[in-house]
């Protein structure tokens, strides 16, 4: 929550707030980024040398193992974490900390939990002073019907279900205008129902504005379904492993992921996946292992 609370209060970028403006279109640049966590003598390099592009106006897409640092790599783009090494540009210019030019949705919910669905989406207005009275309040309500919460913006995230608190979730981020949306894993925990209409609900917003978006996952066919490019990561220590730009058309439809076209993706795409998790099981188990783990599984 902490996190949350840092980008929203942080008065960057200078562009003034406008409701209603289209999605400013923004694009991030990782140059040979490398982040490493422990003691000098026990250190471990987490991304190493990552190099990518987030385009202006699409909706990139980060898959990896379990562990690659995905995490990590939404910490450093977000502001909360500095590189060791290399840069992060936001157009053009060096990324030094949070703003609310980027604003994340976490996977665990980050809501305060004693204040009402209205007052979480108004928490960051209210605390900067650049959007007040009646033009607040009229922005708000627009983008809790707008995400179906309309009648429930008096209830505490407690009395809402998981799918709508994370609509809540991305309404208080794009109330503040953001120039990049960070959504780090935002539909994990859900029930697969609630998921599958989570991402529908999600890509219809982006379709609609095209705000550059940012979308981390570790499911493959969710990521096939929502991005225009996928960058795929390598295991840790983590750098890009391969990039597949998916040309499915827009709008898209659940049908498509049945096609030729979205099957080629997915086994392009599983195909490096499991060679890079392959790499992560050898090198924390034998083989013996693996036999032993799957006898007891069996038994």
């Amino acid at each position: 929550m902490q996190k949350a609370v840092e980008a929203t209060m942080n008065p960057n970028p200078p562009n003034a707030f406008r409701p209603g403006d289209h999605a400013i279109q923004s694009g991030i640049q990782l140059k040979g980024v490398c982040k490493s966590y422990g003691d000098e003598w026990e250190r471990q390099d987490v991304i190493v040398e990552l190099t990518a592009e987030i385009t202006p106006g699409e909706l990139t897409v980060i898959v990896g193992p379990s562990g690659c640092g995905k995490s990590t790599l939404v910490n450093l783009i977000a502001g909360f974490e500095k590189p060791d090494r290399g840069e992060i540009l936001l157009n053009g210019k060096p990324v030094t900390g949070p703003g609310r030019d980027r604003m994340v949705v976490f996977q665990e919910t980050a809501l305060i939990p004693w204040q009402t669905t209205y007052q979480n989406i108004v928490f960051g207005p209210n605390l900067r002073g650049d959007l007040k009275g009646a033009a607040l309040h009229d922005e708000a309500v627009r983008l809790l019907r707008k995400v179906g919460l309309g009648e429930f913006m008096h209830k505490y995230p407690l009395q809402l279900s998981g799918g709508m608190q994370r609509r809540a979730e991305l309404a208080r981020a794009l109330i503040n205008q953001p120039e990049l949306m960070i959504m780090d894993e935002p539909f994990r925990g859900l029930d697969a129902m609630s998921r599958g209409l989570m991402q529908e609900f999600f890509l219809k917003l982006f379709e609609e504005n095209r705000r550059t978006n940012l979308f981390v996952t570790s499911e493959i066919d969710e990521a096939i379904f929502l991005a225009d490019r996928l960058i795929l990561l390598a295991n840790r220590p983590s750098h890009v492993r391969a990039v597949i730009d998916v040309k499915l058309p827009r709008p898209r439809h659940y049908a498509m992921l049945s096609s030729p076209e979205a099957y080629a993706y997915k086994r392009e795409a599983m195909a490096i996946l499991h060679e890079e998790a392959m790499k992560s099981f050898k090198a924390t188990a034998t083989s013996q292992d693996f036999i032993d783990a799957f006898s007891r599984r069996t038994d």
